[in-house]
């Protein structure tokens, strides 16, 4: 039998990367802005029922953190009510839904990495938003994996990765916080290990962990990771050479609080399905490898 997917948010870096990771499941339909208008959850309700998925995964959310403290409204249509009306259709029509989430839905006050069981208090509108999310995913009581995952770059959209390559070519300095820690998670990684946690889960069973943390081994700040960024992409020839200077939080400041220490602990979802994320400096150099291959292709 062939499974039928749904997989939304198609232009962004995780879901560009799931729509290779899980062709080789099956049928999978796939719905960016144009198809699923996350802004309208009824439209989103409609759309996951005339589909009728076995199994929906959904990349797509309202990330611009900063601007989500002057958005809050929409922020919440697109992380929160959008994803409601998701879950709902997914339980009436006993879809599995698998949802992303992340590391801030935590106030950063913890010194160890947070595991699930620890208690979320998010201090900023989008970390508040991603929660209240999780929440309708467990009230509607589909079956679901949300998977918490953090600080994601890739080779396309908006990220830290592509802003430092590009800031590095256009200044003769960076100036980047050191004050904030944290795991750099490639979004290749997170649409490989979806994969496979799915052929963990057998079709029309429930997940044998509903939530878990899904990042890239390792601690760092992003002044560690802009660092490398720096050097290992100006030896790819990929951007220039130039100092990265430490600053701290007060010295940046941003409309939303981030979390100083945002670390998810990733043992549950290695004892239960087998997963053991890369470290995140060598997840790095595997993407900036991708990046330069890409780029020479291209040249020639």
């Amino acid at each position: 039998m062939t499974v039928r997917i749904l997989l939304t948010g198609i232009s962004g870096q995780v879901g560009w990367e799931l729509r290779r990771s899980l062709a080789p499941f099956g049928e999978v339909m796939v719905a960016g802005r144009d198809q699923l208008d996350l802004e309208d959850p009824s439209q989103v309700a409609e759309r996951v029922r005339s589909i009728r998925p076995q199994i929906v995964v959904n990349p797509a959310a309202y990330t611009a953190v900063d601007r989500a403290e002057s958005e809050p409204e929409a922020a919440q249509r697109v992380n929160a009510e959008s994803v409601k009306a998701m879950a709902d259709a997914c339980a009436e029509l006993d879809a599995l839904m698998v949802h992303y989430s992340t590391d801030y839905v935590f106030d950063g006050s913890q010194t160890t990495p947070y595991k699930e069981s620890d208690t979320p208090g998010p201090v900023s509108a989008y970390g508040r938003t991603k929660l209240d999310g999780e929440r309708a995913i467990r009230a509607s009581g589909c079956r679901h994996l949300i998977l918490r995952t953090s600080w994601v770059y890739g080779a396309r959209g908006k990220n830290f990765l592509l802003t430092m390559l590009r800031l590095a070519n256009e200044r003769d300095s960076l100036k980047v916080v050191a004050d904030q820690f944290g795991a750099p998670t490639w979004s290749r990684t997170i649409a490989d290990a979806t994969a496979q946690l799915l052929r963990c889960i057998p079709l029309g069973a429930t997940p044998p962990a509903s939530l878990v943390h899904l990042t890239s081994a390792g601690r760092t700040t992003w002044h560690e990771f802009a660092s490398r960024i720096v050097a290992g992409g100006s030896a790819r020839q990929l951007t220039r050479a130039v100092p990265v200077l430490p600053i701290t939080t007060a010295e940046f400041p941003t409309p939303a609080k981030r979390p100083a220490q945002s670390c998810l602990d990733g043992s549950l979802v290695s004892a239960v399905y087998g997963i053991c994320m890369p470290d995140w400096q060598h997840a790095l150099e595997l993407c900036l490898d991708d990046m330069a291959t890409r780029t020479s292709s291209i040249g020639r």
